[in-house]
C-alpha cells in the first residue's frame, strides 16, 4: 500500500488528527450483555458517529491478537505482517536511547515471583517509577563477556535491556531470541532461547544477565525477578511524512509510542504525563503540523487490570475531551484504538475495534453511537488497519487519481 500512496499524494493544507484509545474494544460483561463502550456514558463520541463514516479495523488477520506495536503501525498505514519490529527497540527509542545498529535492546519488566521461583505478579505492583530507578542502579553491575549491557528506566515497572557488542574483540550479536515472559502467573519465567542459530551466543548472554539479576534483586521484594520480551534489533522502515507528504506529529506521554512514532519519522512533540498535557501540547503546535497522533493510555491500563468499571470512566474521560479536539477544526478527525483489552479477558484481545473518519466528505452513515455494535453496521464495513491512512488522505483530500 505505501509503495501505491505515494506517487499519489498532492499538496494541501488540511489538518488530520488521529486520536488512538489504546485497548479501546472491549467484551460484553456478563451480568449486563454490555461492553464497556455499550456501559460508558459517550455523547461526544456518539454525536461525532452521527456525523461520520463508521466501522471496525482489524489490525493483523482474523483471530491474531496484536500488540500494541503492530496495532499502531497498522493505524499509520504499515501492513504490521510486513513491518515487525520488537517491542524493545519502541521502549529504547521512546525514552531517546542512542540505539545504534546491531544493538539488541529487549522490552523489561520488574515482577515478583514466590519461592519457588514462579510468578506472582508480572508487574511487582505497578511499580512506582522512583523504585524502578533504585533496581536499574543494581542492574547495572552486571558484566557480560565481550559485550555493554546497559539498562535504563521507562517507567513505572518497565525498563529497557540494551545489548551492545564492544569495540573490539565484541561478541556478534542477534535478535532471533524467545522471550522470557510466559504472559501468565503460577508459572517460573522461561529461559530465553535462541530462535535461530545465529542467536544463540546472543541467547546465552540473556541467560546469564537474568540469572544475575535474580541474585542482584533477591531482597529487593516485590520486585525480585525480571522477565524480558520483544528482542530486535533496528529496522529500517519508510519515513511517514515522505511517504504520506504530512508535517507529522505524535503526542504520547507513554515512552513506548513515542519510540514507535519516532522510528516512522514523526516529530515526537515534548508533552506531559497526563492526556490534558496532551491535549495543551496539540493547541501549542497546530500551526506547524498537517498531522497529529494523540495517544490516550488509560483505556488500555484499566482493561489489563481486569477492572471493567475503570475502563468505562476512562473511556468517558476520553469522551469530554472530544468537543476541545473539535474546537480547532481538525479538517479530518479519526477516532480509534490499536487493539482490544477487554475486562474480562485482563490483556489483549484479537477482536476488531471501532473506528470513526469525521470530515466534509466522509458521507455520514446512520450509525448513532461509539460501539463495536454499532460501528460494526457502519458503511466501512471491518477494514484492514493498513488501509485507514489512504482513507484518511483521501477525506483530507492529499491523494490524486490512480490511473488514466
Amino acid at each position: 500500500m505505501l509503495d501505491v500512496i505515494a506517487p499519489l499524494v498532492i499538496q494541501n493544507t488540511t489538518k488530520i488528527v488521529l486520536v488512538s484509545l489504546d485497548g479501546l474494544g472491549g467484551l460484553p460483561r456478563l451480568e449486563t450483555g454490555r461492553s464497556e463502550l455499550e456501559t460508558a456514558h459517550l455523547p461526544n463520541l456518539s454525536q461525532l458517529a452521527t456525523e461520520a463514516a463508521c466501522g471496525l479495523i482489524r489490525h493483523v488477520a482474523p483471530g491474531i491478537t496484536p500488540g500494541s506495536g503492530p496495532g499502531h503501525l497498522g493505524l499509520f498505514g504499515y501492513d504490521p505482517l510486513h513491518y515487525q519490529v520488537g517491542r524493545g527497540v519502541l521502549e529504547a527509542l521512546g525514552i531517546e536511547f542512542d540505539l545504534r545498529a546491531g544493538d539488541v535492546a529487549a522490552r523489561g519488566n520488574f515482577c515478583t515471583i514466590d519461592g519457588a521461583g514462579r510468578i506472582t505478579d508480572r508487574r511487582a505492583g505497578r511499580l512506582a517509577t522512583e523504585i524502578n530507578l533504585r533496581l536499574t542502579e543494581r542492574l547495572r553491575k552486571i558484566r557480560l563477556p565481550g559485550v555493554e549491557a546497559f539498562v535504563e528506566t521507562v517507567k513505572e515497572y518497565r525498563f529497557v535491556l540494551v545489548l551492545r557488542a564492544r569495540a573490539r574483540g565484541g561478541a556478534h550479536l542477534a535478535a532471533g531470541l524467545s522471550e522470557t515472559d510466559p504472559q501468565a502467573t503460577g508459572q517460573p519465567p522461561l529461559p530465553v532461547k535462541a530462535l535461530n542459530p545465529r542467536a544463540k551466543a546472543t541467547a546465552a548472554l540473556v541467560n546469564r544477565f537474568v540469572t544475575e539479576a535474580r541474585r542482584l534483586l533477591a531482597d529487593a521484594g516485590p520486585a525480585n525477578m525480571v522477565l524480558l520480551r520483544g528482542f530486535d534489533q533496528l529496522p529500517k522502515l519508510p519515513r511517514f511524512p515522505e511517504v504520506f507528504g504530512l508535517r507529522s506529529a505524535a503526542i504520547a506521554a507513554y515512552p513506548m509510542y513515542r519510540g514507535l512514532a519516532k522510528l516512522v519519522g514523526m516529530e515526537v512533540l515534548k508533552t506531559g504525563a497526563t492526556f490534558d498535557d496532551e491535549l495543551a501540547t496539540l493547541r501549542e503546535h497546530w500551526d506547524t503540523h498537517d498531522f497529529f497522533f494523540v495517544h490516550y493510555k488509560d483505556t488500555d491500563k484499566a482493561g489489563e487490570d481486569g477492572d471493567f468499571d475503570a475502563k468505562v470512566r476512562a473511556l468517558e474521560r476520553l469522551d469530554r475531551a472530544i468537543p476541545e479536539i473539535r474546537a480547532l477544526k481538525p479538517d479530518v478527525l479519526i477516532v480509534s484504538g490499536d487493539h482490544a483489552t477487554p475486562s474480562v479477558l485482563a490483556g489483549h484481545g484479537w477482536q476488531p475495534v471501532p473506528v470513526v473518519i469525521w470530515s466534509r466528505y466522509c458521507g455520514a452513515d446512520g450509525v448513532t453511537a461509539f460501539t463495536e455494535r454499532a460501528c460494526g453496521a457502519g458503511s466501512l464495513g471491518v477494514i484492514p488497519s493498513q488501509h485507514l491512512m489512504p482513507l484518511v488522505m483521501a477525506n483530507a483530500l492529499r491523494l490524486t487519481k490512480f490511473g488514466a
